[in-house]
């Protein structure tokens, strides 16, 4: 979807993007190739053409911390299909929701392919968690634009590296989806273990708890358990907001 986005531009919003592909312009090449565009004169079409391609160069480098500059964050899900093999999908646990009178208890990341599990006192380790985060191109959440990533920076300042975050909460909004995870994952099918699928965050908290006050390792695994499903269930998420995102799009789609 990046290639056909060019709400990146200067002054070009959601209306004037539509109307370049209503003049057959779908994707960066067919903007450049196309002599005059309705609307533009020809120096603004000229310095179009020069962010088009400065995107291009960064998006070919991989250099996914440029459109964390020019793109808008509710907007970040345009640059999912060309990142999501050098994405994580991330979710944290804490005491409590004020990042200054808690702490996290749990960081999840899912590769995709594997889960990292991080739980305090055992094996969270500032420096690992920062050297994981460095591997990846673009970090998925669900509402961690207003959670997991501000709690994440005021524990451990200068962990989170400078690339995109897409929040599935703001995408999946975009698709008629609202509401927390877990009512949104029972409204496109996504089934957990009957045991984690009534928890919630407040018994999350619960789960910890426990496990401090008795030691027992059952209720730290059911923890574990409850954010792994969550990590898990965010690329399923993800793939399912980018199918239906892709039909605001035009129908030839570049990546």
């Amino acid at each position: 979807m990046i290639q056909n986005s060019f709400i990146f531009l200067e002054k070009i919003q959601h209306g004037s993007e539509k109307k370049l592909w209503n003049q057959g312009i779908h994707d960066w090449d067919s903007f450049i190739n196309k002599k005059d565009v309705a609307g533009l004169n020809s120096s603004r079409k000229r310095y179009y053409d020069r962010k088009i391609i400065e995107a291009r160069k960064h998006l070919f480098k991989g250099n996914s911390a440029y459109f964390k500059k020019v793109l808008p964050s509710s907007e970040m899900y345009r640059i999912y299909d060309f990142f999501k093999e050098d994405a994580v999908f991330l979710d944290i646990e804490t005491t409590g929701l004020s990042p200054r009178y808690n702490k996290i208890t749990v960081v999840g990341l899912y590769d995709g392919f594997d889960t990292k599990m991080m739980i305090d006192g055992i094996n969270l380790d500032p420096k690992e968690l920062k050297k994981e985060l460095q591997k990846y191109k673009l970090i998925v959440t669900f509402n961690g634009n207003t959670f997991d990533i501000p709690f994440i920076k005021k524990q451990f300042p200068n962990l989170i590296p400078d690339i995109p975050s897409l929040d599935l909460r703001v995408a999946a909004r975009r698709i008629g989806l609202v509401g927390g995870l877990k009512s949104i994952e029972k409204e496109i099918g996504i089934k957990r273990r009957d045991i984690v699928g009534d928890l919630s965050g407040g018994d999350a908290l619960t789960l910890w708890k426990m496990y401090k006050s008795t030691g027992d390792d059952h209720y730290l695994n059911l923890l574990i358990e409850y954010n792994e499903e969550d990590i898990i269930n965010l690329k399923t998420l993800a793939e399912h907001c980018m199918e239906e995102l892709k039909k605001q799009f035009p129908q030839r789609l570049t990546i």
